[in-house]
């Protein structure tokens, strides 16, 4: 799917700050359809717990069409006589089979309601087989826009990978599309061309020679994933095994890169160092961790990372901060790979709190350099990445209508949580509570409201009006500072009633701690000049100005 508003963030990501932003939906903020909430609400049709996906599915790379069937096992939450399954509307829906009948259905925008005819009792376990086929949606830009990508490689192979965070995983396949619900495992086979290998998410469990030309791959996640993770990766690809303490790491790349993936992916233990360390442990340890060398930048597909950087620190050559700082390690490899801890283990219900995946990640970038050259250089990295902040529209988007927010949600959120951990102001209990909170939400799904009581119960200071307006207005908190005399009164002058906010300054070259309100306070020491007093802006990512 492409619109006006994915465009302009695509615009963004690309000649602002050149970030790797997720797909854009919300081209229709506060103007949506039956189908933005048909995704995006939780419907009678919806009242049931995915436990299990197993697809089965044809890719038929000269023709680019797919065909084959979703095995979907369920638990009703209540009485369900009619479910609703999505698959985009482009996509033939081919039959669909329950207790041993086809099952009647209509179809409703990127939605297929399905009469269970022997309806479903509250509590029990059941299953559908949804056959369908088609040519799925081809990505013009991916990873920005949603969809499969064709091409070849440079010895003429067929390269085949697919992305669709944002645009939604039917757009290939029958599934429960919402973020709020997660199958508990997933058997994923795809039959593809004998010369080519197929890599999904999760443990590789075998391959089949079905006897007409295609070999199918099986790969056995054991692990809750979200619907948009779930990927074929099709190439002729070499492989290559390393470890990890006990973490199995697994890399699939183009034969002709091999020697740069096998140098290039040494990074991937310095990473895991400092995410345990940080972080704590690798949350898929069961399904392992892979590289996927991909004909797209990347994406955090769980369990098998999309890999498209070309091999190159910073980001495709470029560094996003501006400070030299992110050509000294890559991008892809770092940002991508946080997902797992956010994103893919912590996700969040409702796609418009994909700050929860997206501010946290990000933030993950600066864990990394702080691990590898200090928290000077995080800092200084943090700060950096402001310039590509737009303070136009919040990082929150619409509930219930499929919208996510703004695009600073990566690194405002980012700068967020270094003012968190600067109001913190003992980092031994920041990085306590930062391993706490990945560890108490493994495998979870959560709201805004799980992370803002989270982080505001280790401390005194209230950070309930912080996270409202970073993240439900669009505009920086303006530090206010006024001359009387030698005396300077200072305020905050905030979308947000009665917002407070501690804050380093600097006054005289000497930092001192400050916690203004909305009420104008005057400041104990005295100055001469304006430029005497300043925001330590490494440490708060504010605005001020001098008033009258």
């Amino acid at each position: 799917m492409k619109n006006t508003i994915s465009i302009i963030i695509f615009a963004i990501c690309i000649s602002i700050f050149n970030s790797s932003c997720a797909q854009v939906l919300s081209d229709k903020q506060q103007n949506y359809n039956a189908g933005d909430t048909l995704r995006g609400s939780l419907r009678a049709e919806r009242n049931y717990e995915v436990l299990k996906y197993h697809l089965q599915v044809r890719v038929n790379p000269e023709k680019k069409f797919i065909s084959g069937s979703n095995t979907i096992t369920f638990q009703a939450a209540q009485e369900l006589p009619i479910m609703q399954v999505d698959l985009f509307e482009n996509m033939q829906v081919d039959s669909i089979i329950h207790l041993g009948k086809k099952l009647d259905y209509r179809r409703e925008y990127n939605a297929v309601f399905i009469d269970l005819n022997k309806k479903t009792s509250a509590s029990a376990k059941d299953s559908i087989q949804f056959f369908y086929s088609g040519n799925p949606i081809v990505a013009k830009n991916a990873p920005w826009d949603g969809g499969f990508v064709w091409k070849t490689d440079e010895n003429g192979d067929p390269w085949i990978a697919v992305a669709v965070q944002g645009t939604g995983a039917s757009l290939w396949y029958p599934n429960k599309d919402h973020q709020s619900d997660e199958p508990e495992e997933a058997l994923i086979e795809i039959a593809v061309p004998n010369d080519l290998i197929n890599v999904s998410n999760g443990r590789f469990i075998g391959k089949q020679d079905l006897g007409d030309g295609y070999t199918q791959w099986s790969w056995k996640v054991n692990s809750p994933i979200n619907n948009y993770d779930i990927v074929v990766n099709i190439a002729n690809y070499e492989h290559f095994h390393d470890t990890y303490k006990n973490l199995d790491l697994d890399y699939y790349v183009l034969p002709y890169n091999l020697e740069k993936a096998k140098k290039e992916f040494e990074e991937v233990k310095l990473m895991m160092d400092c995410f345990y360390n940080k972080m704590g442990p690798y949350p898929f340890e069961e399904d392992g961790y892979k590289l996927v060398e991909t004909p797209y930048l990347g994406m955090e597909h769980q369990s098998a990372v999309a890999y498209g950087n070309n091999y190159g620190y910073g980001y495709l050559g470029r560094d996003l901060s501006g400070t030299a700082i992110g050509m000294n390690w890559d991008y892809i490899i770092i940002h991508e790979s946080g997902h797992e801890w956010y994103g893919n283990s912590i996700t969040a219900k409702d796609i418009a709190d994909m700050w929860i995946h997206e501010s946290f990640t990000s933030y993950t970038e600066a864990i990394y350099v702080e691990c590898r050259w200090g928290k000077d250089k995080s800092l200084e990295y943090l700060r950096g990445t402001r310039k590509g902040v737009r303070n136009t529209a919040p990082i929150i988007g619409d509930y219930g209508v499929n919208s996510e927010g703004s695009g600073d949600m990566y690194f405002k959120g980012a700068n967020l949580l270094n003012n968190l951990r600067s109001i913190y102001n003992n980092d031994e209990l920041w990085w306590n509570t930062l391993r706490a909170y990945t560890k108490t939400y493994r495998h979870k799904i959560i709201e805004t409201k799980t992370v803002e009581d989270y982080f505001n119960a280790p401390i005194k200071e209230d950070l309930a009006p912080i996270f409202d307006q970073y993240l439900r207005h669009s505009k920086l908190p303006v530090l206010q500072f006024k001359m009387n005399g030698n005396k300077v009164l200072y305020r905050w002058q905030a979308d947000v009633e009665n917002f407070k906010m501690p804050v380093s300054v600097f006054v005289k070259n000497k930092e001192i701690r400050i916690t203004p309100t909305s009420k104008w306070q005057s400041l104990k020491e005295n100055i001469k000049r304006k430029d005497q007093i300043r925001v330590n802006d490494l440490k708060y990512y504010v605005d001020s100005e001098f008033v009258n």
